[in-house]
């Protein structure tokens, strides 16, 4: 086994999810000690939280918000935010976004807050 990874996110087939379209790497990599994501914002999204996992998104187009437990934070390009386990949050305006999950994104720890 090799002492690294290497994914090309652009390469990644981007799948559904409630901030818009995710392409995450790494997600096969054995224990999922973290994963990459590559996230498009849509215009419409859910707000969610993770009992498990923490995210640090760094914004690098677009500018907006992100709604951190019902506060609405102001992002643009290269402001980075740590995302506890339990904040209900989601990003509102049109971004792309790097999203670091650790431990590694699993769908099972994601849960949807009905609006």
């Amino acid at each position: 086994m090799s002492g690294y990874l290497k994914a090309s996110l652009t390469e990644i087939e981007p799948s559904s999810c409630p901030c818009g379209l995710s392409r995450r790497a790494f997600m096969d990599a054995e224990g999922r000690p973290a994963t990459v994501h590559l996230l498009e914002v849509s215009r419409d999204t859910e707000p969610h939280y993770h009992k498990k996992m923490l995210e640090c998104y760094t914004i690098l187009e677009g500018e907006g918000w992100l709604e951190l437990d019902g506060e609405r934070v102001p992002v643009k390009p290269m402001d980075t935010v740590m995302i506890r386990p339990g904040c209900v949050h989601r990003p509102i305006g049109q971004m792309k976004v790097l999203n670091v999950a650790i431990p590694g994104f699993d769908p099972a720890d994601e849960y949807v807050i009905p609006q």
